[in-house]
Order: C-alpha cells, then sequence, then structure tokens
C-alpha cells in the first residue's frame, strides 16, 4: 500500500512540472519570447532617424556576456545623453550560447533610448546559441546605411563553424560594395572577431583585405573578443581596426563622422 501511494505521489509531482512554464526542460532549449528580428526592426529605425544627417554619433561596445548589472549601467549612461544616434554592440552577448543568456541582455539593451544592432560573437555560436541568435537578432551578416554611411556587420567567427561554410562571406562584402550604391559614399565595417586572431580564417586574411577595400569610401572597422582596448591596423594598408573593451571594464568607443573625417573617443562610466 505504502508502495502504491509513494508511486501515486511520485507521478502527481511529475505532471504537475509537466505542466508548469517556471522550469526549463534544458538550458539549450530555443524558447524565445518577447522581440524577434531585433536588428532588423532597428536597422529600420536608424535609417529612417537618420536618412538626412551628414554628422553621425554612435557609441561601440561589446562582450557583454555575464556582465548584466555593467551592462545595464552602460544602458543607464547612454540613455543620459542626447548626442548618440545609434549602438553597435560588437558580439559575445552571451557567455555559452543559452537562449535565456541572450533574452536577459536583450531585454536590458531593450531599455536604450536608442536603437541597436548586435552582431554575433564566438560564444554566441556555442551549443544552440547560433539558432537563438537567428531568430532572436537574424541574419549574421547584415548591413544598414545612417545618412549616407552603409554599416557592414560581419560574422568573422570562422573556428566556431569548423571551415563548413565561407567566414567571413567574401561574397556578402562585394554584394555590399554595389548593393544601393548610390545611396551612400562612406562604409564602415563591424566584426567580432579581429583579422590574425584565433577565431578567424587567417587562410583568406589577404582576401579579407581586398574585399572591404572594395567597399566605397572605407572609413574604419569594428573589432570585440580581445576584451580590451585596441587601435590597429593589421595589414598595414591605413585601415584602423578598433577594439571595443569588454563591458566589466566600465567604457565604450564614441565615434563621430563628419562630410570631414571622423574622430573617436574613450568614455569610461
Amino acid at each position: 500500500m505504502r508502495k502504491v501511494i509513494f508511486i501515486s505521489v511520485q507521478l502527481l509531482i511529475l505532471s504537475c512540472l509537466c505542466a508548469c512554464d517556471l522550469f526549463d526542460y534544458h538550458p539549450y532549449d530555443v524558447k524565445i519570447t518577447g522581440d524577434r528580428d531585433v536588428n532588423r526592426n532597428n536597422c529600420n529605425l536608424i535609417e529612417s532617424a537618420c536618412q538626412e544627417k551628414d554628422t553621425l554619433r554612435f557609441a561601440v561596445m561589446g562582450d557583454t556576456q555575464r556582465w548584466y548589472d555593467e551592462t545595464q549601467d552602460f544602458v543607464n549612461v547612454i540613455n543620459k545623453r542626447s548626442d548618440i544616434d545609434f549602438v553597435i554592440h560588437g558580439g559575445d552577448i552571451s557567455d555559452f550560447g543559452v537562449t535565456d543568456e541572450m533574452l536577459l541582455q536583450r531585454d536590458i539593451m531593450n531599455g536604450l533610448n536608442v536603437p541597436y544592432v548586435v552582431l554575433i560573437g564566438n560564444h554566441d555560436c556555442l551549443g544552440t546559441g547560433l539558432e537563438a541568435y537567428k531568430k532572436i537578432f537574424g541574419p549574421l551578416n547584415f548591413s544598414f546605411i545612417a545618412g549616407h554611411i552603409k554599416f557592414v556587420c560581419l560574422n568573422t567567427n570562422a573556428m566556431e563553424y569548423d571551415y563548413s561554410e565561407p567566414v567571413p562571406n567574401l561574397t556578402f562584402i562585394e554584394d555590399e560594395s554595389k548593393a544601393d550604391s548610390t545611396k551612400f559614399d562612406k562604409t564602415v565595417v563591424c566584426m567580432h572577431s579581429r583579422p590574425y586572431c584565433e577565431q578567424f580564417n587567417n587562410n583568406v586574411a589577404k582576401a579579407f583585405e581586398y574585399y572591404i577595400r572594395m567597399l566605397p569610401g572605407l572609413q574604419f572597422c569594428t573589432v570585440a573578443h580581445d576584451h580590451r582596448l585596441s587601435v590597429e591596423q593589421y595589414f598595414n594598408d591605413g585601415i584602423v581596426y578598433y577594439g571595443s573593451d569588454r563591458i566589466s571594464n566600465r567604457d565604450y568607443l564614441l565615434f563621430t563622422i563628419t562630410p570631414n573625417g571622423y574622430s573617436y573617443e574613450v568614455v569610461y562610466f
């Protein structure tokens, strides 16, 4: 009799757990709640708001990963300013590619008063992170035009793909150099993993340089991944790669592009 009662209690508990939305069956379940296709929606907002502008100011940060409080502080700091058009997150929004990590960081970034986009980082490719990223943020390679400047945002995390597909996608870069060519005369390239780091497909590094130099009026590139601030020329060709820090070090890059050139500064908070 006692055995029957014990089994009945077990079955009752199991049925309650299965019916309850408070429990995740697995940390890598790709169950998306809230906003989807965030990058496309925010790209549309950026293009609309910046259409007639000849001067742009935008913030670049990245590698928020497990640092939720620091990301919230960044959002609060940006919201106190009135001179920033948009924010570019350089990737690694998650630490282990867990869906809930991406959802929590998305919800924090949604608190910004300005639009933002998120590039994919190598940590975002772990587990089912790639699937979650696509559902939450959208395609791995994308672009938008702010004012007369095209921002080409790339997936450069080749190691995570075991070279099973072209990363970086040189055809995408070539196509972006021609698409909407009458709408822009300057370009900024944004990526997570820089050339000659362990994540990049360095077999095509020189080809990558060739293709990004096809982009009209290439101003500079932004990178993340290294968890430190950096200013480098990886090909000694005059193209500067600006590296953002991990958010736990409480700083971000602020760029201003005018008809006469551009400037940048490191802002600490």
